[in-house]
């Protein structure tokens, strides 16, 4: 009789790892399904004159979202050009989030 409970506990304790395991890959293929830009550029960094153009190969509308260090969101617009005007922020440190399509990318600016 006890060898019976003994089956039965290993076998739950296996299927319920399994199917942990299968949520977390589930999980993990979610994040990578965001791609990122393809051939962005994002120049001048640091910038000094208010203005920064950002250029990919697709050319695309982007979505621009800017969060200070502390990450609050300081700037968000939709541009169709490659110039995107940042005179109004103050000179420091910021995320710049980019979005175009379906593809989504981060990086650092720096204003003078």
């Amino acid at each position: 009789m006890a060898k019976n409970y003994f089956y039965i506990i290993t076998l739950l304790v296996i299927f319920f790892s399994l199917s942990a395991s299968a949520q977390e890959v589930k999980q993990t293929s979610k994040l990578q399904e965001t791609s990122i830009i393809e051939g962005l550029n994002l120049y001048p960094n640091p910038v000094s004159n208010g203005k920064v153009y950002i250029t990919s190969k697709n050319d695309l509308d982007k979505g621009i979202i800017i969060f200070d260090v502390l990450g609050k969101k300081v700037l968000q617009t939709t541009i169709s050009s490659k110039e995107l005007g940042v005179s109004n922020l103050s000179p420091g440190v910021y995320i710049i989030k980019i979005n175009e399509g379906d593809a989504t990318a981060t990086r650092k600016l720096i204003v003078k």
